[in-house]
């Protein structure tokens, strides 16, 4: 995509990480996520589009995970190329992560399988156009941890802020914080999920390698920029409680599916090994 020059109060989104910024008449001189040493900026230099622009020429493929799931990812790939997850219960609906495209057809669908309550983020590089999604399900609340909001692009309403470790929203869904890659990083357990066996949805930490048998863990994946041991028996800490069979990553096709919880702490003490030798 090229970068575009307002000519009219947008809110641009940035071509590289697919966050959108808050209304201007041109687009911001930077986006502070990219600039970030966990993510970059793209090798063409700082670029933006609109919603608009990016409905033109891209739709996102829903998918149904296992029952009372479905994943959202947008074609042709854009920004990070992350998939979000509807997670379905007789209590209402949680979108785990988000994605920038949200077009009639994804509104559609999302209402054929019963809306949103509220929405939670594993953590800045997925917030994206999160505010649009919120207000097109009746401004639905959207969970962070307290530690993102300097991250936190487009302000609003909607968007709130919890403290502490964990916090626990409906039919048994937590969201638990493990800091790590981010402060404030938080996953998500869903107990109902993998039949009542466990599911933990990751984003991207654990990050599930491309040998599915094994997760991994880094404070930036673009950059290649480990997490200390410290750092890395927390997040052990925080998901050794959990049960959980099966464990979703951010992205397509990156799924633990049997025996997540120790593929996670067998993992842990493999990155403990390499980095301790």
């Amino acid at each position: 995509m090229k970068a575009m020059k307002g000519t009219c109060m947008e809110h641009f989104i940035c071509v590289t990480c697919g966050t959108q910024f808050p209304a201007s008449a041109a687009p911001p001189r930077q986006c502070p996520i990219c600039e970030d040493e966990r993510q970059y900026v793209g090798w063409e230099g700082q670029q933006w589009t609109t919603l608009a622009a990016l409905t033109a020429d891209h739709r996102n493929e829903i998918r149904e995970e296992e029952p009372n799931l479905h994943s959202f990812r947008t074609e042709p790939k854009f920004g990070i190329g992350q998939r979000a997850f509807l997670i379905q219960t007789d209590q209402g609906n949680l979108l785990w992560d988000c994605i920038t495209l949200l077009d009639d057809p994804t509104r559609e669908a999302v209402r054929r399988l019963g809306g949103i309550r509220a929405i939670a983020i594993s953590h800045p590089h997925y917030y994206s156009a999160m505010v649009e999604w919120s207000r097109a399900f009746g401004d639905v609340p959207i969970y962070l941890h307290e530690s993102e909001q300097p991250w936190v692009m487009r302000t609003d309403n909607a968007v709130q802020f919890w403290k502490g470790e964990e916090r626990e929203l409906w039919k048994g869904l937590r969201l638990v914080r493990t800091g790590g890659h981010f402060e404030g990083y938080q996953v998500l357990h869903w107990p109902d999920g993998a039949g009542d066996k466990g599911v933990l949805m990751s984003g991207d930490q654990p990050q599930v390698c491309m040998d599915r048998r094994w997760v991994s863990f880094m404070w930036s994946y673009p950059n290649m920029i480990p997490l200390s041991p410290a750092k890395i028996r927390k997040i052990v800490k925080a998901l050794e409680p959990l049960p959980f069979d099966r464990v979703y990553g951010a992205f397509p096709g990156l799924t633990v599916a049997e025996d997540g919880r120790n593929v996670v702490l067998r993992s842990a003490e493999r990155y403990l090994r390499a980095m301790e030798s």
